[in-house]
């Protein structure tokens, strides 16, 4: 099938790469001079300057072009530009499935990413999400990775992941699309909260005790919003936090180290060069704490260390001393 593959940073680049194993792909970026620069190299020199790009991987940089005649959209743009993207889609006359990669809440509205496409595009377009635990560099090099792909109509979760699936890529289906969004969302705050335990030097207990108790409020969360407590005890939740909370590779893990070294937060987005969603997905987390009434302690400390200047020694000392309760 031709897959159009919107957005070519590391992760849009890296699934492209899998994806050309099985299908026509083509990778599209709004940045001309990016894929001029593709072109010449067959290489995103950016974002993965060690991975070969495929020879018969296409490149396009027009929107209307690499969109026309595609069987599926994989659109892997941030949150922050997934409604635009969406606006443009939804202007094709022809229905076309749309899955997309992001992992968080719009900041504004705290929308999760299905409700943003409800919101935006059309009945007739079928969607989904694609989530769970993947460093783009280790898709990129073909090292086996799963996934869960989700969606509201489960014949058209089943069909997508089928058609995605590959030897070195295995996606599992799920209708559970509020499961799967949560657990990719919230995982990433965490993430932040792992970096600054591992940073301060806790250790590895410390490091376990934080996995778990942030897994229940990731549980906590998505069971409020209409998800199902075994998605996020899956791969989408779970498996992502694992990944996200102790690999090196993780960019929200790596805000959390800088911020136990007393970085400030400007430093730390120049220091990175790539979009750490966790930094601006507890933004919109802190907001449901309050409109909801979750208790969620670990992610509500993230939100203090960035945005209301409590430096992380202060934020880790308030956790432990918070009065003890049984555990849920």
């Amino acid at each position: 099938m031709n897959i159009t593959m919107l957005g070519a940073g590391a992760w849009g680049t890296a699934l492209a790469i899998s994806l050309a194993r099985r299908h026509q792909v083509t990778l599209w970026a709004r940045n001309a001079e990016q894929i001029a620069s593709m072109r010449a190299t067959r290489r995103n020199e950016r974002y993965l300057p060690d991975t070969a790009l495929p020879a018969e991987l296409l490149l396009e940089h027009d929107f209307d072009a690499a969109i026309a005649g595609a069987d599926m959209l994989v659109l892997a743009v941030p949150i922050s530009a997934l409604r635009d993207t969406l606006g443009r889609i939804a202007r094709q006359r022809v229905p076309v499935p749309v899955v997309w990669l992001c992992k968080g809440f719009e900041v504004d509205t705290a929308l999760l990413p299905h409700q943003i496409a409800n919101e935006v595009l059309p009945p007739a377009f079928p969607r989904a999400v694609l989530s769970g635990p993947s460093f783009a560099q280790e898709v990129a090099q073909g090292l086996p990775t799963a996934l869960t792909l989700a969606s509201s109509d489960a014949e058209f979760a089943r069909q997508a992941a089928q058609n995605l699936h590959n030897s070195r890529l295995r996606i599992y289906a799920s209708a559970d699309v509020v499961g799967v969004e949560v657990g990719g969302a919230v995982k990433n705050v965490l993430a932040i909260a792992a970096g600054i335990s591992d940073g301060m030097g806790f250790g590895y207990n410390t490091r376990a005790a934080l996995l778990t108790r942030g897994l229940s409020e990731m549980t906590r969360l998505g069971i409020k919003l209409g998800g199902r407590a075994e998605t996020l005890g899956g791969l989408s939740g779970v498996g992502d936090l694992i990944l996200t909370c102790t690999g090196d590779l993780s960019r929200n893990r790596k805000v959390g180290l800088l911020l136990a070294q007393q970085r400030a937060l400007p430093y730390i987005l120049r220091e990175l060069g790539h979009v750490a969603e966790g930094v601006y997905t507890v933004s919109a987390v802190h907001k449901l704490v309050q409109r909801l009434g979750v208790d969620m302690p670990i992610c509500e400390a993230v939100y203090r260390v960035l945005y209301e200047q409590v430096d992380a020694a202060s934020a880790v000392e308030e956790l432990l001393n918070r009065v003890p309760r049984d555990e849920d």
